[in-house]
């Protein structure tokens, strides 16, 4: 299958090199340091599952350099999204499927809106895996899942080709009939997470367990479920408890991506893991408290990095 990596950090990194190495014809879209050591020293990759190295390993700026695509992993930080779906226009055909491994919950709409929605498919990951320095990715999570599914439900040849081309990477990968639910039950760990770990700056086995934390974060969860259901969407009634178990069950020393971003100084997507959640709840009259409070707290963060000089990938 020839493929497209639009965004080759950690997630479009790790994922990619994964599909190369299994034979596919994949080119990667990057910038920066991060294009040149790719081009130069191929893509090394760094996980607990085994490190590889990718050598040669296909790298171009821009869309149009790659020609037409079968697929595309959509994997931008969201706030590229428009600019990311611009740029890749001259690489969808007519039968070429984009699907978003964003974080969020708006980004296939996004996308759509560019490339036609036609062309999108939905997907949520769980990974935790970053880029450790120029042309290196790490992965550290024992988890590395990918859940598709076409945006109105219906099965397809084209799911059942993503479906295959990815399990045969030995990751994990399952098909959803309503991936709106996925998109939105990720939503509840995923801004809690980022939330909490950018407020605090440690791993999630420091603060997890803290019990007035604990209870932010419980609160953080029930403000997004709250979202979900007032939007029609049926997510399982112990979502948030999933959601808290599947953090207690994380390793120690995993950090959001989100987390990282700030740490290290970088624009981050307070706007699409935070910022949304006050926003919609002020269109839905759902009362939103925990949300804005972190979203005020990180926000003069976040400008300062916007107008800080920072490499991209």
């Amino acid at each position: 299958m020839k493929i497209i990596v639009m965004g080759s950090g950690g997630v479009g990194g790790y994922y990619g090199a994964l599909l190369a190495r299994r034979g596919n014809d994949v080119t990667f879209i990057a910038r920066g340091a991060h294009l040149e050591a790719i081009r130069t020293n191929g893509l090394q990759v760094k996980s607990i599952f085994g490190d590889f190295s990718l050598h040669p390993a296909k790298a171009v700026s821009a869309p149009a350099e790659a020609g037409e695509a079968d697929l595309v992993l959509f994997c931008t930080k969201t706030y590229s999204t428009e600019e990311a779906a611009q740029a890749l226009l001259p690489a969808v055909g007519p039968k070429t499927a984009v699907l978003s491994l964003q974080n969020g919950v708006d980004a296939c709409e996004r996308i759509g809106k560019i490339v036609g929605v036609e062309h999108v498919v939905g997907g949520a990951t769980w990974l935790s895996s970053a880029v450790e320095a120029p042309g290196v990715i790490k992965h550290v999570s024992q988890f590395r899942r990918v859940v598709i599914g076409e945006l109105y439900g219906r099965r397809s040849e084209r799911i059942e080709a993503i479906d295959k081309v990815l399990k045969d990477t030995g990751i994990t990968v399952e098909i959803a009939d309503d991936i709106r639910k996925v998109l939105w039950t990720k939503f509840v760990f995923i801004s809690a997470a980022s939330s909490l770990g950018s407020l605090t700056r440690l791993p999630i086995g420091a603060w997890r367990a803290v019990p007035e934390t604990r209870q932010m974060v419980t609160n953080l969860m029930r403000e997004v479920e709250a979202l979900a259901r007032a939007q029609g969407i049926a997510l399982d009634d112990d979502v948030v408890q999933k959601s808290l178990d599947f953090m207690d069950n994380a390793a120690p020393h995993i950090k959001a991506s989100m987390q990282l971003d700030v740490e290290n100084g970088r624009r981050t997507e307070l706007d699409s893991m935070v910022g949304v959640i006050g926003q919609k709840g002020r269109e839905l009259g759902v009362p939103t408290p925990t949300a804005d409070f972190v979203y005020a707290a990180l926000l003069p963060i976040e400008l300062k990095a916007r107008v800080a000089p920072s490499a991209g990938s």
